[in-house]
């Protein structure tokens, strides 16, 4: 095995954990599956990273791919999907995914400016993306077979699935949430006013007291 290919084949292993990684750290803080750790700004700066090193990874996985001699990778076909005559479908996934990891690397930075929907959307497409990675590593590497892969690419495939599980669920919950019917609140009950004592209850002018004490008197 060349140096050559074990820099190919170590540095897309590198930027598929890396992307792995930023997609389930993604799902983690959108489930809130991390609790009030998800508003740190330290948490999110990792997703971004992760992202942004699975850029460098690939990139350097695309250089190592244009000069090894075995195959003859020329640009034209690292950076054009079907360009590449060597299993064409695996490479353009690895293209297509490529083009999608820059996207959503560079959304991090232009979010004030596209706004939080289009930025939504965008990052909508990380799954697309890992899932073409995911078909990519398997199709085209020479160790996809190996127990240490298999468990890397069925570990981090059953985690996305469960988050993303967990998310949807999440969405489908809030508009039910939102329509169930608002309870009034009660209304309070009126105070009832004191009952004056007897001396104090007026009977034509004067108070009870007083007239019994003018009958007994005769007055």
């Amino acid at each position: 095995m060349s140096v050559e290919w074990m820099l190919i084949r170590g540095s897309g292993i590198v930027a598929f954990a890396m992307l792995a990684g930023s997609t389930i750290w993604g799902l983690l803080l959108t489930t809130k599956v991390l609790g009030s750790w998800a508003k740190a700004k330290p948490v999110a700066w990792f997703h971004e990273s992760l992202a942004v090193g699975a850029v460098l990874a690939t990139f350097v996985h695309m250089f190592a791919l244009s000069i090894h001699e075995y195959i003859e990778f020329s640009w034209g076909d690292i950076l054009i999907p079907g360009r590449a005559t060597w299993r064409p479908i695996a490479v353009a996934l690895g293209v297509v995914a490529f083009y999608g990891m820059v996207l959503i690397s560079v959304s991090f930075y232009f979010k004030r400016f596209i706004g939080q929907s289009a930025w939504r959307a965008i990052h909508f497409g990380s799954f697309g993306v890992f899932l073409s990675v995911l078909a990519h590593g398997v199709m085209s590497g020479s160790d996809t077979g190996e127990p240490w892969t298999v468990g890397l690419y069925t570990g981090t495939a059953v985690a996305v699935v469960l988050l993303l599980l967990i998310r949807v669920a999440q969405q489908f919950a809030a508009p039910a949430a939102s329509k169930r019917p608002v309870r009034p609140d009660r209304p309070e009950r009126p105070k009832l006013e004191q009952v004056p004592a007897p001396e104090q209850v007026d009977i034509r002018g004067e108070t009870l007291t007083e007239k019994v004490s003018r009958l007994s008197t005769g007055a």
